[in-house]
């Protein structure tokens, strides 16, 4: 027996699969309390997130919710309760919670309640360390830096050794 779904349950059904598909392939999302966020500093904050390549959305905690259990996530229940939006990392995973993390500070507005890091549930304390670590850019300048320096100091040396046989 195949059971019938009305038009408002199937659009809901759709937004459960459509989040269990961006769940999935995002690299991390956050969930913020919005609390306290006026209209101007909505703006502010949403321009910035689209500036670091974070996709920013409010969705029902219901919704939410389920999709995550039918991910097997049941850690996200509790914190699922009251005003809740998603900042959703595709290209950078640490870039949500460094942009809220940022943005809480200087909006005075919102907080962190939880989100996801590789797959795993994060606490606000995780979200606000994980806000703490160098973005990717800086990461790579740092692993390039670390890398040339042994060439760096070869070539010092090779020229220091060239510079006395030709006195």
């Amino acid at each position: 027996m195949e059971i019938k779904l009305s038009p408002a349950q199937a659009a809901k059904r759709e937004i459960v699969e459509q989040l269990k598909e961006k769940i999935k392939s995002c690299q991390s999302f956050v969930v913020l309390d919005y609390k306290g966020l006026t209209v101007a500093k909505d703006t502010e904050f949403r321009n910035e997130l689209r500036k670091n390549g974070v996709e920013y959305k409010v969705y029902k905690n219901t919704l939410f919710r389920i999709a995550l259990n039918e991910l097997g996530y049941t850690e996200f229940d509790e914190a699922l309760n009251g005003p809740s939006s998603f900042a959703f990392g595709i290209q950078d995973a640490i870039a949500p919670a460094k942009v809220a993390a940022e943005s809480i500070k200087k909006l005075n507005a919102m907080s962190i309640k939880c989100g996801m890091f590789d797959g795993k549930f994060a606490d606000a304390a995780t979200c606000n360390a994980m806000a703490k670590v160098p973005g990717r850019e800086v990461l790579l300048g740092m692993l390039v830096s670390v890398l040339s320096a042994p060439m760096r100091g070869l070539a010092v040396a090779l020229n220091a050794v060239a510079e006395k046989q030709g006195e």
